[in-house]
Order: C-alpha cells, then sequence, then structure tokens
C-alpha cells in the first residue's frame, strides 16, 4: 500500500513538471520577442562573462548549500501544514517551467550548442541532485498525505507518532546527504566541466 502510494506520488511529481517543462517552452515561443533580445538570458554579453570568469570553489559552494538548504527546509517545514500540498505541486510545476523557458531559450540563441550548454551546466551534479529533489517532493507528499489524509475516518496527524517522525527524519537525512554531495560537484567538478565547453563555444 505504502509502495504504491509513493509510486502515484511520484508519477503525480512528473505529470506536474512536465506539464509545467511544457508551458515554459509555450510561453517563451509565443513571446520569443520578449525573450530573445540583446539583454535576455543566454545573451552574448552573459556567454562571453561566463568565459572569462574564473570561479572560486569554496565561495560557490557556501552560496550553493544556503540556496539549497534553504529550500529543503522550508519544503519540510510546509509538508507538515494544511498549505503544504499545494506549495510542492506549484514548486514542481514552476521548476518544470523555469527548464522549459531556459532550454527554449538557449536552442532558438544556439541551436544545438545550447543544448550542450544546458547539459554541461547540469553535468555531473544533476546525477544527484535531479533525484534528490525528486525524493524531496515525493517525501514532502507522503509527509502531508500520512498527516492530512483519513485513515480509519480519522487524521493521520492523530495516528503518528515517534516511529513515523524518526522513518520520516532518517529519510530526509539521506536527501539531504545526497543533495549536499550533488553541491560539492556543482562547486568543484562543474565549473571545469563548463569551462571546457564555452571554450569551444
Amino acid at each position: 500500500m505504502i509502495t504504491r502510494q509513493g509510486n502515484r506520488n511520484g508519477y503525480y511529481l512528473l505529470y506536474l513538471f512536465m506539464t509545467g517543462l511544457f508551458l515554459g517552452i509555450l510561453l517563451v515561443n509565443i513571446r520569443h520577442d520578449i525573450w530573445i533580445n540583446e539583454g535576455g538570458l543566454l545573451n552574448a554579453a552573459m556567454i562571453k562573462q561566463l568565459q572569462n570568469s574564473e570561479f572560486d570553489g569554496n565561495y560557490l559552494f557556501g552560496y550553493i548549500v544556503r540556496n539549497r538548504i534553504s529550500t529543503i527546509l522550508v519544503i519540510s517545514m510546509l509538508a507538515s501544514t494544511m498549505i503544504g500540498l499545494p506549495i510542492v505541486c506549484g514548486y514542481v510545476c514552476y521548476l518544470g517551467a523555469s527548464a522549459g523557458c531556459i532550454l527554449s531559450i538557449a536552442v532558438i540563441r544556439y541551436g544545438l550548442r545550447g543544448l550542450f550548454f544546458v547539459a554541461a551546466g547540469l553535468f555531473p551534479q544533476g546525477l544527484l541532485l535531479i533525484p534528490g529533489y525528486f525524493l524531496l517532493f515525493r517525501w514532502g507528499l507522503d509527509c502531508n498525505k500520512s498527516l492530512f489524509g483519513k485513515i480509519d475516518g480519522l487524521e493521520g496527524r492523530y495516528l503518528v507518532g515517534r516511529q513515523f517522525i524518526a522513518a520520516k527524519g532518517i529519510r530526509l537525512a539521506g536527501i539531504l546527504l545526497m543533495i549536499l554531495f550533488g553541491c560539492v560537484l556543482e562547486s568543484y567538478v562543474n565549473p571545469e566541466i563548463l569551462q571546457f565547453v564555452l571554450k569551444v563555444f
């Protein structure tokens, strides 16, 4: 039963992300004259600045970890409230829309090179961050439904105990560890890959 519910939540998250992705692509293609201008995202000046930049891994790690941890804390706290479900779903849809916009702009501006640039920006940390965030959002949905769903006519929050809290805490700690390792790759490995791609861009 629990596994089936978790799988259902996983598919639900995938549908939300794909919906956001489609909306992001549609938004850029409908009004690409607004998005694709000299001062817009991924313009020539931005690419040139990235090519000439020197990345400080320690600074990047501190900045990235602060952002990732704040997201994890907000999601995990909101998941235990009544508004947790729409917040998690809305954020997943927003991530999909953002990805759709960036992909569309990169392809419209640079064609196939744009796809390589986006791929370089995600590798290798995406191998940990993408599943890590997926597990985080699924954890949020599972937690919310366990607390506010009804079991034998009673709301779940009246039935949870120490075992539930310990299990959810251990799972969240594992997700946090995965995302932290992803942050290490994003800070110290990805800049080298990105710089190499930008040299031949």
